[in-house]
């Protein structure tokens, strides 16, 4: 039995901005092979926001422990064409909510927020030093394609169909 809880919350809600800073704090030394300055981090803020992952094209995820505090998050949004494809967006764990599950809980919970968005597939992206994440996509039926977007150092992207027929195209 997990001891946590997967919520949908507003992404602009009280500490996110700390977990998204968190996040690539963590992310930059294994991407860029240093630290990231205050500036990147703004830089990549702005350029890929997460705003958009809430309502009524997205859905903002996060796990909780038993306490309330944050151990990860994860986000969908959908993105425009047909058939309507959602994206995974900002997955993390922090590391006191590793190994408890959440591995298969924060995708499990995505999928579930893309079927009811509408789309009949998800997508995403990450890069090649970033083997866990690849080796986690995998393991939860992601295949590997072509760029779609892409954002940033991406070089590895990935679909997986939900199991719904094509729907019409998103506004």
């Amino acid at each position: 039995m997990p001891t946590w809880t997967i919520g949908a919350e507003p992404v602009t809600g009280t500490g996110i901005d700390d977990l998204m800073s968190q996040y690539f704090s963590e992310m930059g030394p294994r991407v860029l092979g240093r630290p990231v300055t205050e500036a990147e981090l703004r830089e990549v803020l702005d350029s890929d926001p997460h705003d958009d992952l809430g309502p009524p094209h997205g859905e903002f995820l996060v796990a909780r422990d038993g306490d309330g505090a944050l151990l990860g998050c994860a986000g969908v949004r959908l993105l425009t064409g047909a058939p309507v494809t959602a994206e995974l967006k900002r997955m993390y764990v922090r590391p006191a909510g590793r190994g408890a599950g959440l591995g298969r809980g924060l995708p499990a919970a995505v999928e579930a927020a893309a079927q009811r968005l509408g789309a009949s597939r998800i997508v995403c992206e990450t890069n090649a030093r970033l083997a866990e994440a690849r080796a986690l996509y995998t393991a939860h039926g992601y295949d590997e394609t072509a760029p779609y977007e892409g954002h940033g150092r991406a070089d590895h992207w990935y679909v997986k169909s939900l199991g719904r027929e094509d729907r019409a195209e998103h506004l």
